[in-house]
């Protein structure tokens, strides 16, 4: 789609974008993976616009919790290093640090003039965060609002997500909806940005140790979650030692057997084949759930093992890691200045 400039010189149409978000809090995991970056390398395949697809290492929303700088600056380069790894290729694509596009900030405070109280204080991953804390900071309280700035900053039109964000990624298309309404008087300055959730079972991976819950990096149990990092011995013991149950037979069933359920989708995914089919073939061919842990291991360690030493390779790389970050940097700028420039004059900081 070819952009469209109204009278007043505002750009009201774009080509199709994609934008997504990650945090960066340490190393990814598997079902970060198979959930969200690997769709992100895959969808950039057939793509001709490096500008179609941008991605972002959100250190801005990491900070609505504590977290130590050092830290924080150095878990950038990680995720950086990882995604690189993964496949996300700079050349096919916008990769860039949150934080050093000041237009995220200056977008998210016009939002913000827009965003009732009581909508954000009811949206359940706010109540979850809150209800832990003894104080709870005002940039918890507005994390949807940045997220929306971050959106509509890119007019992004497609937005892969997970099903748990899918309240905050409503928040962004209310947002639009009031920003055009009071001040472009059309519905089309931001365009309408659609949730992409992942298809299949990849999205809902479960933790080896407690199937009932999802896989996440936060867990206590340093067993439950594959991380990227794995070795090869690492990744046969957590298999090793994943929860499954009393019944040495294999069949699919993720109400009733979740964690050999969770087995069952790993090597599903990792192999290109649907669970309920790969399952099938494996009772034709006699195979236990001792041998079910053992094609998994080995799947594990021939797929993630080379992302893994070029991970390695890469965070020891900080100059690369730094150009990339800065390319990413002046790319996204390019953008988010051009759209903030029309909103500021929308707004009446500027004239028209």
């Amino acid at each position: 789609m070819v952009p469209r400039v109204t009278s007043r010189g505002l750009t009201s149409e774009v080509a199709p974008r994609t934008f997504s978000g990650i945090q960066p809090t340490g190393a990814l995991h598997l079902g970060n993976y198979l959930g969200a970056v690997r769709g992100w390398v895959r969808g950039l395949e057939a793509q001709e616009e490096r500008q179609a697809s941008i991605f972002c290492v959100v250190d801005m929303h990491a900070i609505s919790l504590p977290q130590d700088p050092a830290m924080l600056r150095a878990n950038v380069r990680l995720m950086t290093a990882s995604l690189l790894a993964c496949g996300l290729q700079p050349a096919r694509c916008v990769l860039f640090q949150q934080s050093m596009v000041p237009q995220h900030a200056e977008l998210c405070w016009v939002l913000a003039t827009l965003a009732a109280v009581p909508r954000l204080a009811a949206l359940t991953q706010y109540k979850e965060k809150a209800a832990s804390l003894r104080e709870v900071p005002l940039g918890l309280f507005i994390y949807p609002v940045l997220q929306a700035a971050d959106i509509l900053l890119y007019k992004a039109t497609r937005v892969p997500v997970g099903e748990d964000n899918l309240q905050n990624m409503q928040v962004a298309r209310d947002l639009r909806q009031k920003f055009n309404r009071h001040f472009f008087a059309s519905k089309s300055f931001f365009p309408q940005p659609e949730p992409v959730v992942p298809a299949g079972t990849a999205a809902r991976l479960r933790s080896l140790r407690s199937p009932a819950k999802k896989m996440s990096k936060s867990d206590a149990d340093s067993r439950a979650t594959i991380f990227l990092t794995d070795t090869p011995d690492q990744l046969a013991a957590k298999v090793r030692a994943c929860v499954t149950d009393s019944t040495r037979e294999l069949s699919y069933c993720p109400a009733t057997r979740p964690g050999v359920a969770n087995l069952l989708v790993i090597l599903a995914e990792l192999s290109g084949s649907q669970p309920e089919e790969l399952c099938a073939r494996l009772v034709a061919e006699g195979t236990n759930k001792v041998q079910l842990k053992e094609l998994v291991t080995a799947i594990l360690v021939e797929h993630l093992g080379p992302i893994r030493e070029e991970l390695e390779r890469l965070v020891k790389d900080t100059e690369h890691l730094d150009t990339v970050l800065e390319d990413g940097r002046r790319a996204a700028s390019e953008i988010a200045e051009h759209t903030m420039a029309d909103v500021r004059r929308l707004v009446g900081f500027r004239r028209l």
